[in-house]
């Protein structure tokens, strides 16, 4: 039952979807008011655009893997339908609050907020808010409305339109993709306050969801990541003697022998972590840690992406530069593919005057130009590096790592191709998390205990680097498993095939909140309901407009498919173009789509 908020008008709405079923309040049911109140084509700084935020019908409740909120609307960056999820406790301070779900319309007139507050939505301005980062924001939001409030916030980088710019939720938990910061800059929306009485959600069997909640808790010991996620420095603080040739982006995915790069130890974390135990309301692992000050949430992206991505390994510069990040509403991966494209193309030549790799120095000042579009430099790269490209001439084209115009995360797809599919294939572009990795399941150097639970979902174990038709229905099954966990706010990082929440734990979970029985083919169903709608979304829109080319390209960059690592572990790996084509059309039978051209 989403409010309906037109900031033009100042007319708030509910509007009752209870009657639908297998939407579960969270990104189908977004995909649906998308589709049914936009026009096909609407660019999406236009009034008309919606943007949609919602913990839906789990996020939010106090039990291990539900602290989830989703951000969604037409992404500026490629053109689909962006969707970003934001950990921590927004979602539970949402439904707190009253709400479980908003579709924002129009403009304000001048710089604004939504309150939420005992089940009611208001317009409030904030015009003394402008220009202030996250930290800032948050900080005069909560003084204005007590320290309990949870508040989703942009800092100057979705005032500037930066196109990847991100919504930072509770300081430090970001909803960091695909431009969503931009989109409430261009509906002149600062930010939206939950104040409710912080009581925790409802669930139809307590006793089931306490029994479980004492489970995940037990499972911190004995489950490898769920170990790794809840201990230091976290399964985002990148540690190890050293980095395999192949296994992720350093600059810009150019070198693939030997990074001659520093991996950090352990003991380089000390006395930089901000303590944030319980961020997730019912979760025990706290796996989201928070360096160098408080919005300095470090995703698993972001030491990739601001770090050996750039060349650089000086572990202070990369905390504080993804605190900064996080303060100013920029996306870390889209920022670091587009500064690693830039720094490329200085190398050479194409681009006078341009950052090079290593320079850790001059990170700060390029991430601040960036935000504010500052001078000729911070004005092309708040485009992207797609964009950017165009710009440059089409010898830069080549260093643009991005599919469907987004930046690639920095996971390199030459060793593991079913990433590489779900980069190529996946309608809402390219996401480190949108399907388990290959490496996990390789029947040798994979995970073993998470076997089963992969077959069960019909991802048997197969050797990482195999690319083939069975490669391509591996990846959409998996592919359409997460796209499930994200339909309803379930979070991956707790989630099968290798976290504690088994599919059956899973399910016991969902019964168990929700009152109705719940199953893997339930599950799967949403998943497969996302996935076609952001596919019928991304169609629609590629036929009203030519304002986004890459909106149904399914290449990735050449580099990939034509440059192998060249030693170590994973020597030899690259892409064949024709064997990624078979399992492509492979990837598309499993999901019933017509194949690609």
């Amino acid at each position: 039952m989403p409010f309906i908020v037109d900031l033009s008008s100042g007319n708030i709405e509910r509007e009752d979807r209870t009657a639908e079923k297998g939407h579960y309040g969270g990104s189908v049911l977004g995909l649906r008011l998308l589709s049914e109140r936009t026009a096909a084509g609407l660019d999406p700084y236009d009034p008309r655009a919606l943007l949609y935020v919602a913990a839906g019908m789990l996020g939010g409740t106090h039990a291990p893997g539900l602290a989830k909120a989703v951000f969604l609307a037409k992404s500026p960056l490629t053109g689909a339908a962006g969707e970003a999820h934001a950990l921590g406790p927004f979602a539970a301070g949402m439904r707190a609050a009253g709400a479980r779900a908003l579709a924002v319309t129009g403009r304000a007139e001048r710089v604004s907020y939504l309150l939420i507050q005992g089940g009611e939505v208001s317009v409030r301005e904030c015009g003394e808010l402008s220009g202030l980062g996250v930290a800032a924001a948050t900080d005069a939001l909560r003084e204005r409305h007590g320290e309990g409030a949870h508040v989703a916030a942009i800092g100057p980088a979705g005032e500037n339109l930066v196109r990847y710019a991100s919504v930072v939720t509770d300081y430090a938990f970001a909803a960091g993709r695909y431009g969503l910061g931009a989109v409430f800059g261009a509906k002149n929306l600062k930010a939206i306050v939950c104040v409710g009485s912080g009581a925790p959600a409802q669930v139809a069997d307590p006793g089931t969801v306490a029994a479980l909640g004492a489970y995940y808790q037990g499972a911190l010991a004995t489950n490898p990541l769920a170990a790794l996620q809840a201990g230091v420095p976290g399964f985002a603080g990148w540690v190890g003697d050293t980095l395999a040739p192949g296994y992720a982006s350093v600059r810009n995915f150019s070198v693939p022998g030997p990074p001659g790069l520093r991996v950090p130890v352990e003991g380089d974390y000390d006395g930089r972590a901000v303590a944030t135990t319980g961020a997730c309301p019912g979760c025990p692992n706290d796996c989201l840690k928070v360096y160098g000050g408080r919005t300095g949430g470090l995703g698993q992206e972001a030491f990739l992406s601001l770090g050996w991505n750039l060349g650089i390994d000086d572990l202070d510069a990369v905390l504080a530069a993804n605190a900064r990040c996080n303060d100013l509403g920029l996306d870390q991966v889209s920022l670091g593919g587009t500064l690693a494209f830039a720094m490329e193309c200085a190398g050479r030549g194409l681009l006078p005057g341009g950052p090079a790799f290593g320079d850790a120095a001059a990170l700060p000042e390029l991430i601040e130009d960036v935000a504010t579009r500052s001078g000729p430099l911070g004005d092309l790269l708040a485009e992207g590096s797609a964009r950017a490209a165009r710009r440059l001439g089409p010898e830069a084209r080549t260093y643009a790592m991005t599919a469907k115009g987004a930046e690639l995360p920095c996971f390199d797809p030459r060793p593991q191709p079913g990433i590489g599919l779900g980069y190529a294939l996946a309608p809402g572009g390219p996401r480190y998390d949108a399907l388990e990795h290959d490496l996990d399941f390789d029947p040798v150097a994979g995970l073993g205990y998470s076997f089963p639970e992969a077959a069960r979902a019909g991802a048997a174990p197969a050797p990482a680097g195999e690319l083939n038709e069975e490669r391509g229905r591996r990846s959409a099954r998996l592919l359409r498993l997460w796209s499930g966990l994200d339909a309803l706010n379930l979070c991956v990082f707790a989630s099968t095939p290798t976290r504690p929440l088994t599919i059956d734990r899973l399910t016991t979970l969902v019964t168990a909140v929700l009152g109705e029985p719940f199953t893997l083919d339930d599950l799967l169903t949403a998943g497969q309901a996302r996935l076609d709608g952001m596919r019928a979304y991304a169609l629609r829109e590629a036929a009203a407009s030519d304002g986004f080319p890459d909106l149904l390209s399914e290449d990735l960059p050449a580099r990939l498919h034509d440059e192998p690592i060249t030693t170590g572990l994973y020597e030899g790996a690259a892409l064949n173009r024709e064997a990624f084509a078979r399992a492509r059309r492979a990837f598309y039978e499993e999901l019933g789509w017509a194949h690609a051209s």
